[in-house]
């Protein structure tokens, strides 16, 4: 019971004080009373009265405490919200160049230490005099046989494992993972034996097509997220409306175009080895091709003719040691550069519902895709993609297999490859195959930036200019057959290699900036990535079995393929322009754990939430596809 000043008492035995204007509560005996009632009621209400003389400044202190804490930790009087969040999304954003950058670097410090050492091996252990001094009683020539059956043949099996590794350990990890195992490779280099060199091939190999699916995720990835961060108040804005089916078509052109413009610097960084270190112990053209008479098309397999000694001197361990432990820092500082400076390409919550799908459903993925008529049509495209980088290089290659070697019938490890030995060092001497690859190099990488053209132009072109560029050179390289050791000849052969680069870079770039634009969805694109760089490592494969045919034999297989994936390409452009229905596996639902952590169900990251336009319409339809009303119906999936 309240009564403003007054102390009631209620019960004979239970008294209450009731404080309002400072009077005091609590319970109190009959006993304690001291005079009569009326006396106690008047003092009381003077008490009271007394009470309410104090009470407001009690209040008022307290409004200023409250009024001063509202300062403290209240928004500051200049705070401008939308401000800071410009700022904080301008910070993302540069978050994302800074990732795409050092991704970049990462890949072309890592191809640039591999190619290089790969290169100088195979041209000491070619010399039989370095063998026989140094490794006479390890037979040398059959270990490299092994590493070269180890770094071809394995990737063959790639499509079981690649998207299994990615999603348990990440894209970010598996690029960490891949790094690491090239700079094992470099490491065995340090003691040559079986039990070294061997393995560390066979992880090479095992490593190859995981690499590649996961940079080309990660580019990708990169692209939506700066699409996302300067679109953010549309996101807000349109949070449940689907973004445009070519939202972010413009940042995978230009990311991607950035990223092989810096790795086609690898062909360029690798031959530092070669220039400064290993041409000071190489015979001149006159004493390792004393023996050739016919170069180009004229040739069988290897460089009939060429010399088994090409080093005039052996180079010291001292030496050999420092240009390996170079190598070797330069594959540390990659693996750095991606451990430090690259961030995550999806938010935890992602990669939990991503592995949450099931393994099994993650494996059976890669060949559901497969049945995509888009992807069918692309194989092809794929498959000279693999070819026609390998035709240029000697000793190694871009997608990161080894077709340089050829073990002949008599055991000897051999310098191929096609063009460059049959052409370029035919022509030249073996002293000058570092300027060659060195031409091929900076013009791939300049010519890649020729792939922007997609932000005006329509997407074919790039791929089919590139695909015209090297059809010419394939017809002139098949008439032509130059003379060997005339240095006449050398403008020529620098053009033919800068040619080919330009080719290379369009047909790279635009088959990496069509599968981003076919495929936007987040959790489809390590499938997508996997089945492109799986068809190259068959690519590599069946070069390592043709490295025997005649030169003839190779450039009209060069070309046939050609022909057939510009064919099979156009076709797939004219399907996508007729709207052609897909034929696209669902991806399952994440299936949560309810044990070791607590998941909020509604607030997780799930398909779609990423604001990437690809969210399923229908989540009731079955796991697959396959009847017409049963087809995802997904933005930028249909139509490409």
């Amino acid at each position: 019971m309240r009564v403003q000043g007054l102390c009631v008492q209620v019960t004979g035995m239970q008294n209450i004080w009731v404080q309002d204007l400072g009077c005091q509560q609590g319970s109190f005996h009959p006993d304690t009373i001291q005079g009569s009632p009326e006396s106690l009621m008047e003092k009381d209400v003077d008490g009271c009265q007394d009470g309410a003389k104090i009470e407001p400044s009690t209040k008022l202190g307290t409004e200023g405490t409250e009024t001063q804490l509202d300062d403290f930790v209240g928004p500051h009087p200049d705070y401008n919200e939308e401000e800071e969040e410009q700022k904080y999304f301008r910070r993302k954003r540069l978050g994302v160049i800074k990732n795409v950058v050092a991704a970049s670097l990462a890949g072309t410090l890592t191809y640039s230490v591999y190619l290089g050492l790969l290169q100088m091996q195979l041209i000491l252990h070619y010399d039989e005099t370095y063998r026989e001094v140094k490794y006479s009683n390890i037979r040398l020539e059959d270990i490299d046989r092994k590493v070269l059956m180890g770094i071809n043949v394995t990737p063959v099996a790639a499509l079981l494992y690649t998207p299994i590794l990615i999603r348990f350990f990440g894209t970010k990890w598996a690029m960490f993972l891949a790094i690491g195992i090239y700079a094992l490779f470099v490491s065995s280099n340090y003691w040559e034996r079986y039990y070294t060199l061997v393995p560390s091939a066979v992880a090479i190999g095992m490593v190859i097509v995981p690499l590649w699916a996961s940079m080309g995720t990660y580019i990708m990835r990169m692209a939506q997220k700066y699409y996302e961060y300067i679109n953010y108040k549309e996101e807000q804005e349109k949070e449940k409306q689907r973004a445009p089916r070519d939202a972010c078509n413009a940042y995978i052109i230009i990311f991607q175009t950035v990223f092989y413009s810096c790795f086609h610097l690898s062909f360029v960084c690798a031959q530092m080895p070669m220039v400064f270190f290993l041409n000071n112990y190489l015979y001149q053209l006159n004493h390792t091709l004393f023996a050739v008479k016919h170069c180009g098309t004229l040739s069988h397999g290897t460089l009939p003719g060429f010399n088994k000694t090409v080093l005039q001197s052996l180079p010291r361990s001292v030496n050999l040691i420092i240009v390996e432990s170079a190598l070797m820092g330069a594959a540390f500082l990659a693996m750095l550069v991606v451990l430090v400076l690259c961030g995550a390409a999806y938010r935890p919550m992602e990669e939990i519902d991503m592995r949450s799908i099931g393994w099994g459903n993650i494996f059976q993925l890669p060949f559901k895709h497969m049945r995509d008529y888009r992807l069918r049509h692309l194989f092809p495209l794929f498959i000279y993609s693999g070819f026609e980088v390998l035709f240029v290089c000697t000793g190694f290659s871009l997608v990161g297999s080894v077709t340089g070697w050829e073990v002949t019938e008599r055991g000897q490890v051999m310098l191929s490859l096609c063009s460059l030995q049959n052409y370029g060092v035919c022509a030249l001497g073996l002293e000058r195959l570092a300027y060659l690859l060195m031409a091929y190099g900076f013009s791939a990488s300049v010519c890649s930036s020729l792939a922007l053209c997609m932000l005006r132009l329509r997407r074919h072109i790039p791929l089919l200019a590139g695909a015209l560029i090297h059809s010419v050179l394939l017809v002139t390289l098949f008439c032509w057959a130059p003379e060997p050791r005339c240095l006449a000849q050398a403008p020529l052969l620098y053009s033919i290699a800068a040619l080919w680069g330009t080719g290379s870079a369009l047909n790279k770039t635009g088959i990496s900036i069509l599968l981003g634009m076919l495929y936007k969805k987040k959790e489809r694109q390590d499938f997508i990535f996997t089945i492109y760089h799986w068809w190259q490592a068959l690519a590599i494969f069946t070069v390592y079995l043709w490295s025997g045919l005649p030169m003839k034999a190779k450039l009209s297989i060069m070309l046939l393929t050609l022909v057939v994936a510009v064919g099979t390409y156009l076709w797939m452009e004219r399907k996508v322009a007729w709207n052609m229905e897909v034929r696209l596996p669902r991806i399952p639902r994440p299936r949560h754990k309810t044990r070791g952590y607590r998941y909020l169900e509604d607030n997780s990251d799930e398909t779609g939430s990423d604001g990437d336009g690809d969210k399923e319409d229908d989540d009731r339809h079955p796991t697959e596809a396959t009847r017409e009303d049963e087809l995802p119906k997904e933005d930028g999936e249909l139509l490409g």
